[in-house]
């Protein structure tokens, strides 16, 4: 039986949302219902639209239990849940969204997994729903599924990141044909790395319409490739792969003791850099940390350019706060961005959550952002994250403690004050964080890694020797741990 009226779907839906309001937090429900579309209701069967792929994964992650209950209270025990998600189809305007189904009720209690594949193919306005090439067919449009808004405009450049960002600008300037190739990129979570990449797939969409660029998450290749083993037609998609102007895959230290994957891969790497097509790859660690790899795959992934992206400095986490409200049409006082900047050091994503929670208490409080309810946000904020002392949040609280700026504190003045202030920051970032003795120097007033060491020594002589000194040590380090 068909429904053939749309308000159908959006009662059932509205009953859902009913039960869903009364399980979770107000803030969730606005944030991860709300945007919610209901499309159809065919045979017990409920299809909703949601705006990404993201948000279809959120979903699944946090409140697939929930949805499955609530979907099974409402249609009985055969109802389930289908999503319609909304996919990159600049390729053709005409292209309906990528559907995903996801039953609500598995008599085996597992997920199961007739997932349908994460893109689309489209061969002159026929769409093929398999996702390898056909026999026959010489070219073909795939759904690139890149992020419109990770584009290197919106990637803020930083010495932190500076050698990656250089390399990505070249590919997209001219893939497959530098000596970036592959282009290796790692860094610990939040730091940028699948931005960049989805910023060089995009970039070079831009200047090179006719080159089929794919950005595939290592998770969604391992799933394509057991799917093709159990259809039996391997052979179609490494086909499909080999055809692929830009292949940028995100996470590869998942493939991690994943031999038959590993193996395909291996494969489809040498006919793609055989062929001068360019491969992006990005992981939580080096080549050489990679555990249960295999050798032959490892050293392939060594043949271009391997950069890693750090955390970013001060003045770049500033500068990414300011993008990010710019962006979004939002002021924000610069002493709270400020102090935003100085608070949250270790990832990027941290970093905006802490702004955005600032945002979404002013605004459902109706409260003026001020710097003292951005001080009891982050305060909650980092009590729920792991707090990384860096060298920047220590230069604060000692140029703070004694009344200058930090440009001050790293001058090259001589007058004792500003000399013994700067020696405690020394000594601080020394007991508190992992940098090295050269690092710290850098980062305060560019000096050597011998004048970081008499700072320490110096420092610990006058603790032990001079009380009101003493103070100023046993002062600075309770405002560090706060």
């Amino acid at each position: 039986m068909v429904h053939q009226k749309e308000d159908i779907a959006t009662k059932v839906w509205n009953n859902c949302l009913r039960i869903i309001k009364d399980n979770i937090n107000n803030q969730s429900f606005k944030t991860w219902f709300e945007p919610i579309i209901p499309v159809r209701l065919v045979d017990d069967v409920l299809t909703i639209q949601v705006p990404s792929q993201f948000f279809y994964e959120w979903l699944e992650e946090h409140y697939i239990d929930l949805l499955r209950r609530t979907i099974k209270k409402e249609l009985g025990a055969n109802g389930r849940l289908e999503y319609s998600i909304v996919m990159d189809n600049s390729f053709s305007r005409k292209q309906e969204p990528h559907t995903i189904l996801v039953p609500t009720s598995n008599r085996s209690g597992t997920r199961a997994q007739n997932v349908s594949m994460p893109f689309r193919i489209n061969n002159h306005g026929k769409e093929i729903p398999d996702p390898f090439v056909i026999p026959g067919i010489q070219k073909v449009k795939v759904n690139s599924q890149l992020i419109e808004r990770y584009s290197f405009d919106n990637f803020i450049e930083g010495d932190c990141n500076r050698l990656a960002r250089s390399a990505g600008m070249a590919i997209a300037k001219s893939p497959g044909t530098t000596a970036f190739n592959p282009l290796f990129l790692y860094s610990r979570v939040g730091l940028g790395k699948s931005h960049l990449a989805h910023a060089i797939g995009l970039e070079v969409k831009e200047k090179f319409p006719d080159k089929t660029v794919l950005y595939v998450t290592t998770d969604q290749f391992m799933t394509q490739y057991i799917e093709s083993v159990r259809n039996n037609n391997q052979n179609d998609f490494t086909n499909f792969y080999q055809l692929i102007d830009v292949l940028i895959i995100d996470d590869i230290h998942f493939m991690s003791k994943k031999e038959k994957t590993q193996e395909i891969f291996f494969h489809i790497f040498n006919q793609l850099h055989q062929h001068s097509k360019q491969l992006v790859i990005t992981s939580d660690k080096p080549p050489v940390e990679i555990e249960g790899m295999e050798p032959r795959l490892l050293s392939r992934f060594k043949w271009g350019l391997t950069a890693d992206l750090q955390s970013p400095d001060l003045e770049t986490r500033i500068a990414i706060l300011q993008k990010r409200l710019y962006s979004d049409g939002i002021t924000m006082p610069d002493n709270v961005v400020e102090y935003l900047a100085y608070s949250v050091t270790s990832n990027i994503r941290e970093l905006e959550g802490a702004m955005i929670s600032i945002l979404a208490q002013a605004s459902l409080n109706k409260k003026e952002i001020t710097l003292e309810l951005a001080k009891q946000i982050v305060d909650n904020f980092i009590k729920h994250t792991n707090k990384e002392i860096s060298i920047d949040y220590i230069q604060k609280i000692v140029a703070d403690y004694f009344g200058i700026s930090i440009d001050t504190m790293n001058s090259n003045t001589r007058k004792r004050n500003i000399v013994q202030a700067r020696q405690l920051a020394m000594f601080f970032a020394k007991e508190h964080t992992k940098a090295s003795l050269t690092s710290i120097g850098l980062h305060c007033g560019s000096k050597d890694h011998a004048t970081v060491l008499h700072a320490c020594k110096t420092v610990k002589n006058l603790r032990d020797t001079d009380k009101s000194f003493r103070g100023y040590v046993e002062d600075i380090e309770k405002r560090i741990k706060l």
